[in-house]
């Protein structure tokens, strides 16, 4: 089938900043007083601030008002952005950067599908901002994956019919997420693992067999 259009998720795919997460939130944890491990630390992956906040105080001993979880949701925002400021373009492998311009060269538009809020600054420290037709973030929709808001808005803002858009992603939830969408599916790392997709690959330049 051809593809007009590749939508790949951030985190897990084009960059990897799981310990960033994990190191800020593990620090809110401790702060709090509340048990935090790295198994915990996976449920959050693909999920919003404020529902991966729900996770980690899962354990707390107290419940807490929708104002502190505000408070707390921004104090691990602002612990993880100033990991995320220490991203350099070395942090991105020449597969991905290679894979990019490879389908831009084809005539193949290329878009983000991201719940992060933090999409534009980690792609703009990395320097592949410029190289994406759209970004649809967590600045954008209001119900994270499974939901497939994020990569229809992303298919709207390049202008393409979702039939026509492969999403690429690194977890079940962006998988299913992509599923809903009515696009195919391509997965990589954890979620090709669980053969969940049309599609499993091993890195990332591989989708350039899928979409000829």
């Amino acid at each position: 089938m051809k593809f007009d259009g590749v939508i790949f998720d951030l985190d897990g795919v084009l960059v990897h900043t799981d310990k960033f997460h994990y190191l800020a939130w593990k620090a809110l944890a401790d702060k709090l007083g509340i048990y935090f491990d790295e198994t915990i630390n996976n449920r959050c992956r693909g999920v919003s601030r404020m529902e991966s906040l729900d996770i980690v105080l899962e354990r707390a001993n107290k419940t807490y008002t929708q104002e502190e979880k505000v408070v707390f949701a921004t104090e691990k925002n602002e612990i993880y952005k100033r990991y995320l400021a220490t991203m350099t373009p070395v942090d991105v492998t020449d597969d991905v950067r290679n894979t990019i311009l490879s389908l831009k060269n084809r005539g193949i538009k290329v878009a983000i599908g991201s719940s992060s809020k933090n999409t534009r600054f980690i792609l703009e420290r990395v320097g592949l901002i410029d190289l994406f037709d759209a970004i649809s973030d967590g600045n954008n929709i209001s119900h994270s994956k499974p939901d497939p808001e994020v990569f229809l808005k992303a298919a709207e803002f390049l202008g393409i019919e979702p039939e026509y858009c492969m999403i690429v992603e690194d977890a079940v939830s962006g998988v299913e997420a992509g599923k809903r969408a009515g696009m195919t599916t391509t997965a990589v790392g954890d979620a090709a693992r669980a053969h969940v997709a049309d599609n499993d690959i091993e890195k990332l330049s591989d989708i350039l067999d899928i979409v000829k």
